[in-house]
């Protein structure tokens, strides 16, 4: 037997959809998402949302490369194979730039690509919303509401009335 996931509420244009996200973030409602078939400027203001915090991963994988580029080439030059070629010092910055520059730019993509996967909680190889026939016009011209389930202020009646008050015409169950 199939759990419930969530309640999916469908609004017909952005402006509804922002109106009604603002009183679901005004309700209280933590696990809830809005979906939408393009960006909707002024959501984010509307959901309440924050600056994202994948910039201090990819601030500190980029720390990493670059220090860890440095204290190569140091360790490599400097300390475990001293060889003097032309009267160069053992270990200066400036030959170093390149691989320390090379370091912080992939490890700074690896801290991006491994915030992103963190804070969007994937891989997640399947979603109930996938399978929901009414949820696959959000790529043509449907703007969707979907309050989780597992949110602390959920209540069947409450949450029903709440989007139904925010202009929904169709609200629905999602199943697990």
């Amino acid at each position: 037997m199939s759990q419930p996931y969530a309640v999916l509420a469908e609004y017909e244009t952005p402006a509804a959809a922002m109106e009604a996200a603002a009183k679901v973030r005004d309700a209280g409602y933590k696990r809830w998402d809005v979906h939408t078939p393009y960006p909707v400027h002024g959501m984010d203001e509307a959901m309440g949302l924050k600056n994202s915090q994948v910039g201090w991963f990819t601030f500190l994988g980029g720390l990493t490369g670059y220090t860890s580029g440095m204290l190569m080439i140091w360790f490599m030059n400097g300390y475990d194979y001293q060889i003097v070629v032309g009267g160069k010092p053992l270990f200066s910055g400036f030959y170093a730039f390149p691989v320390c520059y090379e370091m912080t730019i992939l490890l700074g993509a690896f801290g991006s690509l491994g915030g992103m996967l963190l804070f969007n909680r994937l891989p997640r190889l399947h979603h109930p919303l996938l399978k929901n026939l009414r949820f696959a016009t959000v790529t043509h011209d449907k703007f969707f509401i979907v309050i989780e389930t597992a949110d602390t202020n959920y209540t069947p009646e409450g949450t029903h009335k709440l989007l139904s008050d925010a202009g929904s015409k169709h609200i629905e169950m999602v199943e697990e």
